[in-house]
């Protein structure tokens, strides 16, 4: 029994379960979906909270420009590119069949500072906010101070009678225990098996402890939970429950709409964007959500990518049942190559809340990556990991299937699909190291 139903009381109610058990790429609109009006009316979050968060960051700006050189470009502010790649849209319509109408964009988290996924958002986001709180609250800075001082000594000295932990899959534990460590902070990480071996030997390298589980993301993150309970000095990040996490991936929004505005791309009724998001937990692709549809509202549609191993959210909306479901009450078994996509059970938190913002969700094999992976090195000169290729794919696959072409209908997008624009979010892959990446780029081409 799976929540009272057998299994196949569960496809008799969802078809589509069928092939996701069997592994086989699908494509799911959400039936839930409703308008933005309606979807915010539901939550508590609002885009005050995103700008809160940007505020605080903007305070960073100073000591972020300081301790990490390579931002200092963009004053200390953690943003990447927006880019065309028109050669990889062309491959991609030969590869898939399908003429897409309207502009591919990549953005480029890939290459983010600090720590080289979109986890240098969420995750370093809450760990300076932890700081920001501690040290206000003992008296050592103002939010009128210049907080480049907190890479003096006597900041690095006083973080480090303090604890951060996390539980992660490893690019939430690289940009958590970078950062962390950068401030002076013990960092414990909790890797899962899935974790690359390359991202553990480079935390130990910045001085984190880093706690190896042979089971899953879900584990290392409860024994994490369980730790920190102990240590009244311990700061737990929950990947799967965190507010400050969420909000802190929001922020990517209002660079999207500048961006969008210099590439002379309007965002509008007649010329609608759609994203697509590789998601694990949720954290990531939910906050991104959150902040693109308080700027863009019912004009932007976002869809989450997954492997076929692992559709935690997936199942968890079309379910209903959120984090009270796991890929395992259907026989998947959680193991990808997409190691930061990797995850059994999806964030409740993320799942209720953006119930009717998420447009759909989509299914992609490890081999599709890795396809994915050599087209995108070859034609564009970009080098991802697995993981952050899930997102390439969205496009056509939304003009490729029936449940695509039902929520175009549904939601009368088709006549303005010529004037569409798509967005790829890559979500890690600068700091993978060259070795590794070779392997990653050689299974691809036996793939291929």
């Amino acid at each position: 029994m799976i929540a009272d139903r057998t299994l196949n009381e569960w496809i008799q109610k969802y078809p589509s379960l069928k092939n996701i058990i069997l592994g086989v790429e699908v494509f799911w609109n959400n039936p839930q979906y409703d308008t933005f009006e309606f979807a915010q009316s539901r939550i508590s979050l609002s885009d005050t909270h995103i700008k809160y968060a940007e505020e605080r960051l903007n305070r960073f700006a100073s000591y972020i420009c300081m301790v990490f050189p390579e931002t200092q470009k963009t004053g200390g502010i953690i943003e990447s590119p927006l880019i065309k790649i028109p050669a990889m849209k062309k491959s991609l319509e030969k590869e898939f069949g399908v003429e897409l109408f309207g502009t591919l964009l990549l953005k480029c988290d890939s290459h983010l500072a600090i720590s080289g996924s979109i986890k240098a958002r969420g995750g370093t986001y809450e760990v300076l906010k932890y700081a920001e709180e501690l040290a206000l609250k003992h008296g050592l800075l103002t939010i009128d101070d210049d907080y480049a001082a907190l890479s003096s000594d006597t900041f690095r000295e006083f973080f480090s009678h303090y604890s951060i932990a996390v539980g992660s899959t490893g690019n939430l534990g690289l940009s958590i225990g970078i950062m962390g460590a950068k401030l002076g902070f013990q960092v414990i990480v909790h890797m899962s098996s899935d974790a690359k071996k390359w991202k553990k030997e480079l935390l130990r390298q910045k001085g984190v402890t880093v706690i190896e589980y042979q089971s899953d993301y879900s584990e290392a993150v409860k024994e994490g939970r369980k730790q920190s309970d102990l240590d009244p000095n311990m700061h737990f990040i929950d990947d799967e429950n965190s507010t400050d996490l969420f909000i802190g991936y929001a922020v990517a929004a209002s660079p999207i709409k500048r961006q969008l505005q210099e590439l002379n791309i309007i965002i509008d009724e007649e010329h609608p964007l759609f994203v697509y998001l590789p998601c694990g937990v949720g954290g990531g692709p939910g906050g991104i959500t959150f902040g693109l549809k308080q700027i863009f509202k019912d004009h932007v549609h976002c869809f989450f990518a997954e492997p076929t191993s692992s559709p935690c959210m997936l199942l968890g909306l079309m379910t209903r049942l959120h984090n009270q479901i796991s890929v395992r009450d259907f026989g998947l078994n959680n193991v990808t190559d997409a190691d930061g996509l990797a995850v059994a059970s999806p964030s409740g938190f993320v799942g209720k809340t953006l119930e009717q913002m998420i447009s759909g969700v989509y299914t992609v094999q490890d081999t599709t990556l890795y396809k994915m992976l050599c087209l995108t090195s070859d034609l564009e000169g970009i080098s991802l990991e697995p993981s952050a290729l899930a997102g390439m794919p969205g496009a056509y696959r939304l003009f490729q299937s029936a449940d695509g072409e039902r929520y175009l209908e549904k939601h009368s997008l088709r006549q303005h699909i010529p004037n569409a624009t798509h967005i790829v979010w890559a979500t890690g892959g600068s700091m993978v190291p060259p070795n590794v990446m070779e392997t990653y780029y050689r299974k691809g081409i036996t793939i291929r």
